[in-house]
């Protein structure tokens, strides 16, 4: 314990007086810099779910709170305008997601309808908001000095085994869909459920197909190692991770094995990094799935007895505090994302509001100048943070939209999966 209390007391002076000022002086220049390169490249996210958290917690009204001010320490929501332009967002990809649990036919109806609120949003600020489909409206509306809105479905069984579904769901605006969420759906394996069919069905293979051929990104996150693969195998347009970290760095399943990783190069597309703290803290990982394990055995040695189990867990968290991720620990995983995919194929899709904790210092959506001045601090030029924050996003989704245009003359995909789960 001395010995702890006088390291503390030394770091403490270090890290006081001049040498402190000189640290924030040099953080605060950073990111100025920073905010200076995202005044000219926007910074887009991949994945956001302020939709649903409104859908959640205030009635699915954007008027219900207003966004334009900051609610940091009035509400539990990490994302506002006041933030978003603290953090040099140029372009938000919001999510709109619902729950794997849903019926197909009602996760479709709740899709649309946080299509709608998305929309809503931008019609309730349109001073700051804008809705974008095309990478060209991104740029247009950031040098217009708005943040461009787009449209990011999360959950594959949304489209309800209907490709006529998949295509009114891209009319509406949507841009990229995640081919599965928490569970395995009737034509793609989850990272996180039981396999079914060993990655893509032959229907699931289609579902690809007709992604690429209407424009829509073809999202990797959430799948099996095995969907991943199939994915990039029949997918003639480049594929995207919304919100994934790197498996190598962290082994949680729904991040990205270094096998995937390699194969970002040849097929031309893009990680978006993710701040989740299960998924970039191995310690954190390990501490989720202690706890899991904890509340098994509480709730098998007390059925019927929730009390019991709520007390015991209490006790139990009491004596295994949680460890936090941090700052560090993002920038680990991107670092490794360059490092094994190159630099042409990382990004960032912070999970903001989809998420109960974030890591120390990535807070909420202010966070991003904190992360990239600290990349540059590690020797990442300017060129590099123009390519993270919004360059290689732009390049995928314009090679998307090209193989669409390539294949504008085709007709719809009209496959349709029977009860056996084979395409007709």
């Amino acid at each position: 314990m001395i010995r702890t209390a006088l390291l503390a007391a030394v770091s403490f002076a270090v890290l006081s007086g001049p040498a402190l000022a000189q640290s924030q002086a040099a953080d605060a220049a950073g990111q100025e810099r920073v905010m200076q390169i995202l005044r000219r490249t926007p910074l887009i996210d991949g994945h956001n779910d302020l939709p649903w958290a409104l859908r959640q917690g205030f009635g699915n009204d954007p008027y219900r709170v207003d966004l334009a001010t900051n609610l940091a320490t009035t509400t539990r929501l990490h994302t506002d305008i006041p933030r978003l332009r603290a953090g040099g967002v140029g372009a938000q990809f919001w999510s709109v997601y619902v729950p794997a649990s849903l019926e197909p036919v009602e996760a479709a109806k709740a899709t649309f309808e946080q299509i709608d609120t998305v929309k809503r949003i931008a019609a309730a600020y349109p001073s700051v908001f804008e809705i974008a489909t095309t990478a060209d409206d991104i740029v247009r509306i950031h040098k217009a000095g708005r943040i461009a809105s787009l449209i990011g479905m999360e959950g594959g069984y949304s489209i309800d085994d209907s490709l006529g579904l998949l295509r009114e769901f891209y009319d509406s605006g949507a841009r990229y869909m995640t081919l599965t969420h928490s569970r395995t759906t009737t034509w793609a394996d989850s990272a996180t459920d039981a396999p079914k069919w060993g990655g893509l069905s032959p229907f699931g293979e289609q579902v690809v197909k007709e992604m690429n051929r209407i424009g829509m990104m073809v999202d990797l996150s959430h799948v099996s190692e095995e969907t991943m693969t199939d994915a990039i195998r029949v997918s003639t347009a480049p594929v995207i991770f919304s919100h994934s970290s790197a498996r190598a760095v962290t082994g949680h399943p729904r991040n990205v094995p270094d096998a995937v990783l390699r194969q970002m190069p040849a097929n031309g597309g893009i990680v978006m990094v993710t701040f989740v703290p299960g998924f970039i803290s191995e310690a954190v990982r390990a501490s989720g799935a202690a706890r899991s394990a904890e509340m098994s055995r509480l709730s098998a040695l007390n059925p019927g007895d929730p009390d019991a189990v709520k007390a015991g867990m209490e006790a139990w968290t009491a004596a295994n505090p949680a460890p936090r991720a941090t700052l560090d620990d993002v920038v680990a995983h991107i670092q490794h994302v360059r490092d094994v995919a190159g630099i042409d194929h990382v990004g960032l899709g912070g999970d903001f509001d989809g998420v109960d904790s974030l890591p120390e210092g990535v807070e909420s959506v202010e966070a991003y100048p904190r992360i990239l001045a600290e990349l540059m601090r590690r020797g990442w030029s300017e060129a590099d943070i123009r390519k993270i924050s919004g360059e290689n996003l732009l390049r995928t989704m314009r090679a998307v939209e090209r193989a669409a245009t390539a294949q504008r003359g085709e007709r719809p995909n009209l496959t349709q999966l029977p009860n056996d789960g084979a395409p007709e």
